[in-house]
């Protein structure tokens, strides 16, 4: 699998055009005129118009023609991104062996969600648990910005990609609503069959009543065809209106429970923190801890620290494990081992901070780096000063010199006074990793669309959102059966809200520029009424028939919900490949 795999990536990254015999009709205006000559009428349109033709129609050119039409129409050219998935399909690969190439575009497509995954989890989250500690923001006010950031970073961050181009608009339309939807019906209707709960009653009216209002601005955003600048600003202000709502509902909550003392309520203990693996912070004592604890103290060199924080492998648990977690766990390997060379990670609860003083050096020059080459795909990075030096030369000298000055004034046993700036460090370089994978994903998803002739806001609620929640799946659904079911239904809530208004408020807002002040939104017909209505009506169902039951949540509502899911996938599939049609309704 990986030899085939890395075949079609070496395959991409040369020109296309070349490899299968196909020269640039820029370069020899002979051909280019006999092409025009020898072509179909949908390239004769795009050759004496100059407008660009879908991207889909390549499906009814001839099997010859296809990658001229591939390079040559504007609506098939990718901006970002670092590698030009469309062009792979079309040029590098024969016709005949097109379903390899969407077999690769696939298995990468599931390890670039393992990417996001890894990074917003042990990379991403950690650093802003520290800053947000560093800061002393209370846990209420931590959980609704900083933890629901982190929780939600690869949808709000594969939003912004998918609204930096009109054509991929629908990509972020329907994975935020794709994920919304998701996890209001499967996700909550899961964890009311795994545990029936009565769940808390005024954060649920709260936070149905924000996510109810963030989908009707959707509506009508999506209704107009446009989003403005004071709609994309009215977004981020919604969402800071309700964080300031959870901080001044908590601070009355608890103001009322202390000056009208009676029989406490029992609430919900604490959940441990466990990690990825499921080992908690105990597994380095007790049984194994014995077995592994150093008969004499031993400092470590530094060298040995840096081969020792490279290694993202712990033996003893690998020794423990069972055969699919090892073979998970070799598939991330290689993403956690870049990880750590590139992102540091700052821990306020261990007593060293997680101070590694070779690596935190090592990070000044690799960090620094990878955000100055994974911003634009590379575009300023490869800049050159006066057309002499270039832009990442002049950041490795930078890095390296401010690495030299700390490792001589620090030492291995003792965290300096400034390592928590560390954490903003690992804060913008895990935020453009994700960035760059959240990139590749969409160019990914919108090659496929191409192929399969499927449309954006399909591949959104589906695959996008697929990828994005599963995620949010297993951890609500874990802390569920680990007997805390109010707090994974109230999660389920609560982070889509940010998803959906800082998604498309930031993501909007980011590509607006002096000069224009609107972003076009491309309707993608029936199917993105559908959507909406479908996420608008479970929230209406969610809203009136939780009350209904007194907040009493059991397998009868979780039935409701996973039925529910089903019958709008079907309906919308079913819309996707015309069998539902607006005329016919």
């Amino acid at each position: 699998m990986w030899t085939f795999w890395v075949f079609g990536v070496a395959c991409m990254a040369a020109e296309g055009a070349s490899a299968v015999g196909y020269p640039n009709s820029s370069e020899d205006p002979k051909i280019s005129s006999s092409l025009y000559l020898d072509t179909s009428g949908q390239l004769n349109r795009i050759l004496s118009s100059g407008r660009a033709v879908d991207c889909r129609e390549v499906g009814k050119e001839n099997i010859s023609r296809r990658c001229f039409f591939i390079q040559n129409n504007p609506d098939c050219q990718m901006d970002g991104g670092f590698l030009n998935y469309l062009n792979g399909a079309f040029c590098v690969f024969p016709a005949a062996l097109q379903p390899l190439a969407v077999t690769l575009y696939a298995l990468w497509l599931v390890y670039l969600f393992v990417v996001l995954g890894v990074t917003a989890e042990k990379f991403f989250c950690p650093n802003l648990s520290a800053i947000s500690t560093k800061l002393k923001l209370a846990h209420n006010v931590a959980g609704v910005t900083f933890l629901a950031f982190g929780n939600g970073a690869p949808d709000v961050f594969s939003a912004v990609v998918a609204f930096s181009d009109p054509r991929t608009a629908g990509l972020a339309v329907g994975a935020l609503f794709g994920a919304g939807i998701f996890v209001t019906t499967v996700v909550a209707g899961g964890i009311a069959l795994v545990r029936p709960f009565t769940a808390a009653s005024r954060p649920f009216l709260r936070d149905a009543i924000f996510y109810m209002v963030a989908v009707f601005l959707t509506f009508v955003a999506l209704y107009f065809e446009e989003v403005s600048l004071a709609e994309a600003l009215s977004y981020l202000c919604l969402y800071i209106f309700y964080v300031l709502t959870v901080v001044v509902s908590t601070w009355l909550h608890k103001r009322q429970r202390r000056e009208r003392p009676g029989p406490s309520i029992p609430a919900e203990p604490e959940l441990p923190t466990d990690s990825e693996d499921g080992d908690t912070s105990s597994a380095n004592g007790g049984e194994y801890g014995e077995e592994y604890r150093p008969l004499l103290p031993s400092e470590e060199s530094t060298l040995q620290i840096l081969t020792h924080s490279l290694n993202p492998l712990d033996y003893r648990k690998w020794r423990r494990k069972p055969c699919y977690w090892r073979l998970l766990k070799i598939c991330k390997l290689p993403v956690e081992f870049v990880l750590l060379l590139t992102v540091p990670i700052v821990d306020p609860d261990r007593e060293d901070q997680n101070w590694r003083r070779p690596l935190n050096c090592l990070h000044l020059i690799t960090g620094p780096l990878v955000c100055i080459l994974t911003l634009k795909s590379g575009t300023y990075g490869f800049h050159k000063i006066h057309g002499v030096f270039p832009v990442w030369g002049l950041v490795f000298l930078l890095g390296a010199a401010l690495a030299v000055v700390i490792f001589c004034t620090t030492r291995n046993e003792e965290p300096p006074r400034y390592h928590w700036l560390f954490a903003f460090l690992g804060f913008l370089v895990s935020a453009l990793w994700i960035n760059a994978a959240a990139t590749e994903v969409v160019n990914v998803l919108r090659t496929l669309g191409v192929i399969f002739r499927l449309s954006n806001t399909v591949l959104g609620l589906t695959l996008l959102a697929w990828g994005n929640s599963i995620g949010d799946t297993f951890s609500d659904l874990t802390m569920a059966r680990q007997g805390y079911p109010r707090m994974a239904f109230s999660a389920c809530f609560g982070g889509i809200i940010f998803n959906m208004l800082v998604g498309v408020g930031l993501g909007c807002l980011l590509q607006m520029t002096s000069s224009k002040l609107v972003v076009r939104l491309e309707s993608e017909g029936l199917l993105v009424w559908i959507l909406a209505g479908a996420l608008g009506l479970s929230l209406i169902f969610s809203f009136l028939s939780v009350p209904a039951q007194c907040f009493h949540l059991g397998h009868g509502y979780g039935c409701c919900l996973i039925v529910y899911y089903l019958v709008f996938l079907t309906v919308a599939l079913l819309t996707e490949f015309r069998v539902i049609r607006l005329a016919s309704i």
